[in-house]
């Protein structure tokens, strides 16, 4: 698994639970969406929910990032990255690390778990084999409303001959690089296409954009500091949360708009 990641600069499927417990998370999740409208691309969820930190804590991925990064590990994000029926929303070919703003590239990994059937048809992630070993790529700001990034960053000219697809059925996660090519195209099938991002960073990183950025400490130790506390969810639907959640995303969305 190590080596194919560290080769290729992803990993998948790795199965971290049941489909059973996948269906009650996706239950968990769109009932907090009934109750205050639409998750996607809401930063550090794990303030307003618990269930999605006890997911970013489970033994099988943190065994394997640990691998990755090593045995000091924050959780830095948790994002729904969600694609409705029939949507045209997509994600252009980028790097994650292009506007993060930490000091290390190689301390980083990212965990996709999906919540829902995820392929072809729905717009699974595709990735471009080794592209990690390539350092950044221009990206150019787009106007494109339809994808989900936020500036709309795209690398263009990609060689799309060389994309793997990463298929998942429910309760499986891939993994990738933050340099690692990637892109999802429009779900065009008839079921809504979830998907739980989670950002791992060792404790001895740091962010450069901001003195105010935070995470949380999910194995090991922490002799650093070099991030504010996040404080994780009571419930499943922590009220007071809610509150936490909307001020860490706007300041998460803040940080990476700064150049």
């Amino acid at each position: 698994m190590k080596d194919f990641y560290n080769s290729n600069g992803f990993y998948f499927p790795l199965r971290l639970f049941s489909i059973d417990q996948s269906n009650k998370y996706r239950e968990k999740l769109e009932l907090a969406e009934f109750k205050i409208g639409p998750l996607h691309y809401f930063a550090k969820t794990y303030t307003m929910m618990k269930w999605v930190y006890d997911v970013a804590t489970n033994k099988t991925m943190l065994d394997f990032v640990e691998d990755l990064i090593g045995k000091n590990i924050l959780l830095y994000n948790a994002t729904f990255i969600i694609k409705e029926p029939k949507s045209k929303t997509h994600v252009s070919w980028h790097q994650d690390l292009t506007y993060w703003g930490f000091n290390n590239n190689e301390k980083q990994v990212s965990a996709w778990i999906a919540l829902s059937n995820v392929n072809d048809i729905s717009g699974c992630m595709q990735m471009i084999p080794g592209s990690h070993k390539q350092g950044f790529f221009d990206h150019k700001s787009t106007n494109d409303e339809n994808n989900v990034l936020s500036r709309g960053q795209t690398v263009l000219e990609v060689d799309t001959e060389k994309a793997v697809s990463c298929p998942l059925l429910p309760g499986e996660a891939s993994f990738h690089h933050g340099l690692t090519l990637h892109a999802s195209q429009p779900n065009n099938s008839n079921n809504r296409r979830i998907g739980l991002n989670l950002q791992f960073i060792s404790t001895d990183m740091k962010q450069l954009k901001s003195d105010n950025d935070s995470a949380i400490l999910v194995r090991g130790i922490d002799d650093y500091n070099n991030f504010k506390k996040d404080i994780v969810a009571k419930s499943d639907f922590d009220d007071d949360g809610y509150d936490r959640l909307l001020e860490r995303n706007e300041h998460y969305n803040k940080t990476i708009r700064e150049k």
